[in-house]
């Protein structure tokens, strides 16, 4: 049988575990190849575990729900989706005994919304349907041969239900329609970046704090486990040699008990095990084995390559290279996770309820660990969890970046350095101890850029080399830098002609050359490409609710003669710079253009500015080159395409909306008729 070459591929769920590192190794290995994430991120999954291919052209991530029957649609037919791999699930066992419905929810109706898509559209060659060894439910302790494609299923707990539920949605598409269906039934899955509700991650994570590790039961319960490469790869082998209509096991005859896992992590931080493991409440059912016949995905030339103790000895060098990489996983660490990253969930004291547990399977029959007393339940402990180092002080972006962090109760301090002073930035992050870095600094001109045409060295100096040491800094401590740059680097072309609707997107090249200010600005944009620490923000003709501020775009042109009548893109700052913090806490990265959707124009600013605040103001426009009779450096007039921002922000305004909410209505002075 041929191999089949999909040409463009959606992946869902793929800023998980599992399918991160499935997208990773096809964006590696088949440039060729589109691949399309689609992924809500959840609070297991993260955009970082995209980073080794968010460079790339190949891959392109959309943020969305499989729910969304709307957007499922529009994403395989924009972007021609041939095939589809759907890994998207809550998988948790735990999780599901107290939240069984959202588990319903996700597993089995999203995956309903993704067949009935494929059914619609007609277009889809193959849809590689992702399940678990759970749904075969326990194997007999003495059997020798494991589970088969064709054994029975049965689920013994929620989470598995949900997953045979959404098998038998799969098979029923395939044979009433004919959908091009093949199911992969896999065994447990380790390695780097797994979030740590996992046994594995979790017992790594309480080690290297020297904490207990918490065992259910007796511990006596036996797991097979994979690495997570050799889990790609076996994916990777489905995708092209698979047969239309089978499952596959992807499963190890090898097995651990889940004590001998814990003795193994034991060993390797040199812990003594009899001080360390602690027994716990059992789950309400704990399948005792599973066991999985892995002939059949063998025969497809696929086999493990990487040992129990290589593997292991890779994912604890991963997670203490990168302990906070997930952040606060408090409630993950929990013997028994009660869904703490839920909102409205209270938390507990969990480093004490930990050292609590009972140090014997008897004991923990006896008696489990009383949960300590529940701390506050607002939002300040996830508050502490981020602490911003601001560039910027006395700037107008950076003064209100402040107040919005002292709303939004985040601690923050402004950096005392010099961004040209590289010693001085360390000091800086050193005595602050940042999560995040924001640099709201640079040269701009007063009272205009004009000013930067006679002073070419002092741009240079803070705008190219202050801002790439600052990044470097950064880089070298592994701090994400949101960093405030201008789309004033672009103007109208034969491409992107005024009032066409079509907006020079994040990939597109600087073309605007007419003032220094811009050309530094686009300078140092294409060099902090190389860094992938970086989020860089677009801001265009800013404007706040603050009217008396002359850097104000508004301001600015009311109090003018005359002004010229073109359409631009523009940044409400009122609306943009909170989606900022909230880029930062997300982890955004790369080049994004930062303003509202749309395009307003002089005239239609000051029209509203006549309705809501001055009825008898006027003025007269002028040409461009008329304008250009009393400036220095010629001005940027473009549109800027804010799709990508709308994507991660669904609730953006576009920019005439945005300016009557923020700007208008709230100094309004002449009566609303």
């Amino acid at each position: 049988m041929a191999a089949y070459e999909p040409k463009n591929i959606l992946i869902t769920g793929a800023a998980g575990f599992i399918a991160s590192h499935v997208a990773n190794r096809l964006v590696r290995n088949y440039p060729h190849y589109k691949i399309v994430v689609l992924d809500k991120l959840d609070y297991c999954s993260s955009l970082k575990n995209l980073n080794p291919s968010r460079p790339s052209p190949n891959l392109k991530f959309v943020k969305g729900d499989i729910a969304s029957a709307d957007l499922v649609n529009y994403l395989l037919i924009t972007e021609s989706i041939d095939t589809i791999m759907h890994f998207a699930a809550q998988t948790h066992v735990d999780n599901s005994f107290g939240n069984s419905f959202e588990f319903t929810k996700n597993n089995i109706y999203g995956t309903h919304v993704l067949l009935e898509a494929c059914k619609v559209t007609g277009q889809i060659r193959r849809f590689i349907h992702v399940s678990t060894d759970e749904v075969y439910g326990e194997t007999d302790e003495d059997a020798v041969v494991g589970n088969h494609e064709a054994s029975q299923l049965l689920p013994t707990n929620p989470y598995s239900a949900t997953k045979a539920g959404a098998e038998m949605l799969v098979m029923a598409y395939g044979r009433s329609y004919g959908l091009p269906v093949i199911t992969t039934r896999g065994n447990n899955v380790y390695g780097p970046n797994q979030f740590p509700e996992k046994l594995i991650p979790k017992f790594i994570l309480l080690a290297m704090r020297g904490l207990p590790l918490p065992i259910h039961g007796d511990g006596s319960n036996v797991r097979s486990y994979l690495y997570c490469e050799d889990v790609a790869e076996a994916f990777e082998v489905v995708l092209h040699k698979g047969e239309v209509g089978h499952v596959y096991n992807i499963g190890t005859v090898k097995e651990r008990r889940v004590i001998d896992v814990a003795k193994d992590i034991c060993m390797l931080f040199g812990l003594d095990t009899e001080k360390v493991i602690r027994f716990v409440d059992n789950r309400p059912f704990n399948d005792q084995r599973y066991f999985l016949d892995d002939q059949k995905l063998k025969k497809l030339g696929w086999a493990e390559r990487t040992p129990w103790e290589e593997g292991l000895k890779k994912t604890i060098e991963w997670y203490t290279t990168n302990p906070d990489y997930w952040g606060d996983v408090a409630g993950a660490l929990l013997p028994h996770p009660r869904m703490l990253m839920t909102p409205g969930v209270e938390r507990h004291n969990w480093t004490d309820e930990i050292k609590s547990l009972s140090t014997s399977p008897s004991d923990a029959k006896e008696s489990s660990a009383a949960p300590a007393a529940t701390a506050n339940t607002n939002s300040a402990s996830q508050k502490a969890s981020y602490k911003f180092l601001i560039y910027g002080r006395t700037g107008w972006i950076g003064g209100l970046l402040g107040k919005i962090c002292e709303k939004q109760g985040i601690p923050y301090e402004y950096g005392k350095g010099r961004l040209e002073e590289r010693s001085q930035l360390l000091q800086d992050i050193r005595n602050v101890k940042p999560t995040h870095v924001f640099n709201a600094a640079g040269v701009t001109g007063r009272p205009n850029v004009d000013w930067c045409e006679t002073h070419k060295q002092d741009t240079i100096r803070t705008n190219v080399v202050g801002t790439l040491n600052l990044a470097d800094v950064c880089r070298e401590q592994g701090l994400l830098m949101i960093n405030y740059a201008t789309g004033c680097i672009f103007e109208y072309d034969v491409k992107h002609p005024e009032g066409s609707g079509i907006g020079f997107k994040e990939e597109d090249k600087p073309n605007f050359t007419g003032s220094y200010y811009s050309k530094t600005k686009a300078m140092v944009e294409e060099l902090l490409r190389e860094y992938d620490n970086v989020c860089t923000l677009r801001v265009r003709m800013p404007i706040s609710s603050d009217l008396s501020n002359p850097r104000n775009f508004i301001t600015k042109i009311a109090r003018y003669d005359k002004v010229v009548n073109i359409p631009n893109s523009m940044t409400i700052l009122d609306e943009l710079l909170p989606i900022s913090i909230e880029m930062a806490k997300r982890d955004c990265r790369g080049i994004w253009n930062f303003t509202n959707p749309g395009v307003v124009s002089h005239n239609e600013i000051l029209e509203m500015y006549k309705e809501h605040i001055n009825p008898d103001f006027k003025w007269t426009n002028f040409t461009l080159e008329e304008q250009a009779k009393v400036i220095v450096a010629p001005r940027s007039n473009n549109e800027m395409d804010a799709s990508k921002l709308k994507s991660e922000f669904p609730e953006l305004l576009s920019i005439k909306d945005s300016l009557i909410k923020y700007v208008f209505e709230p100094n309004r002075k002449v009566p609303a008729t």
